[in-house]
């Protein structure tokens, strides 16, 4: 299984619902509040050139937004 982290805020629907999908999936993930976390941020703007959220990381594969169909690929979820 790829390793999963996610960029995200409290205040945000989509990382809320990007974050119960995976769960509902059985899908590990570590997810940092960039609201809070500086560094995350700054990873995630460098990685990605993204300011919004929510942003996963899947391996070395980058999901801008809750791309379902991208995700399920990924991760294999069918």
């Amino acid at each position: 299984m790829a390793k999963v982290t996610v960029y995200s805020t409290p205040s945000c629907p989509w990382c809320t619902r990007v974050k119960r999908y995976l769960s509902e999936h059985g899908i590990s993930y570590s997810d940092y509040d960039v609201s809070k976390d500086k560094a995350a941020a700054e990873k995630m703007v460098k990685r990605t050139g993204q300011m919004g959220v929510p942003v996963l990381e899947i391996g070395s594969n980058i999901v801008i937004g809750f791309d379902k169909s991208k995700i399920d690929r990924l991760l294999s979820i069918k």
